[in-house]
């Protein structure tokens, strides 16, 4: 067989394997949406992860089984807060509760993302919002969509008039990267016209892709916050780097998502 042919068969084998996600997401959120209402409380730390890990194990009830029959040999990223290079193959990196803290404390960001990983790097993405019923996908070559509809990231040229956004540290954070997000923030106060800085970062990346918002940035992270976004952007015409403007991989310190017209002028910003 040809390289040409092998090529399209690839191609057609991952957009078939893609619809099989996004219906596998779609399936997680709809019984994370059931569970959606009322605002869990806890009063310590184990009470908090106990009700964190309830969410993502009804999640993962469903997307595993689904996963792992889509591609057996695949390997499966335990812990969704993992960061740094994967070893060689194939990996599903899976966040079942994206947004988890919000969800229990009935907010409405939050989403379900399966993302396949073939050599460290994204080859396709589904992110679905529950709760309005979007699911947003990524093949690599074939763009990036919402419901099948087209999506860009914006035309705007001028860091002056754009919206931005970062997420929070986590709680354990990194006193220097705490602080690094800090005076982030407040270089953009200066530079941008909007900041918003919320949890989570696939939610922001989602808004790139789709123009809605010009950049976004984050110190730290892990796979599962940033490839799905990360893919999403590239799909949608946007770039991706990490803060200081250099090639982005799992393996970096920072990321970078923009419009190209901005990008630039975000990598000034930040690097001041």
């Amino acid at each position: 067989m040809s390289e040409t042919l092998q090529t399209t068969d690839v191609a057609a084998s991952d957009a078939d394997l893609l619809s099989q996600t996004a219906i596998a997401v779609r399936a997680a959120g709809s019984a994370l949406r059931e569970r959606f209402g009322e605002v869990v409380r806890y009063q310590t730390r184990e009470e908090l992860m106990r009700a964190l890990a309830a969410n993502d194990a009804t999640a993962l009830d469903i997307l595993r089984p689904r996963l792992t029959r889509l591609r057996p040999d695949a390997g499966w990223v335990e812990d969704e807060l993992d960061g740094g290079a994967l070893p060689p193959g194939e990996w599903w990196v899976v966040d079942p509760a994206e947004g988890n803290v919000n969800h229990l404390h009935a907010l409405p960001e939050w989403a379900v993302t399966a993302t396949l990983v073939r050599e460290n790097q994204p080859v396709l993405t589904a992110v679905h919002l529950p709760l309005t019923g979007e699911t947003y996908t990524a093949l690599t070559g074939a763009g990036a969509y919402l419901d099948g509809r087209p999506l860009h990231v914006s035309q705007t040229a001028d860091l002056g008039l754009s919206i931005v956004a970062t997420s929070q540290a986590r709680p354990d954070e990194d006193e220097k990267v705490v602080r690094r997000v800090g005076s982030s923030i407040t270089a953009m106060l200066f530079d941008a016209l909007v900041v918003r800085t919320a949890v989570p970062a696939t939610l922001h990346l989602l808004n790139v892709a789709a123009g809605r918002i010009d950049a976004f940035w984050q110190f730290a992270g892990a796979r599962a916050d940033l490839l799905p976004g990360a893919l999403l952007v590239t799909e949608a015409g946007g770039q991706i780097s990490d803060a200081e403007g250099r090639p982005w991989t799992p393996q970096s310190e920072s990321l970078l998502a923009a419009a190209p017209g901005v990008h630039a002028e975000a990598v000034a910003s930040l690097s001041r």
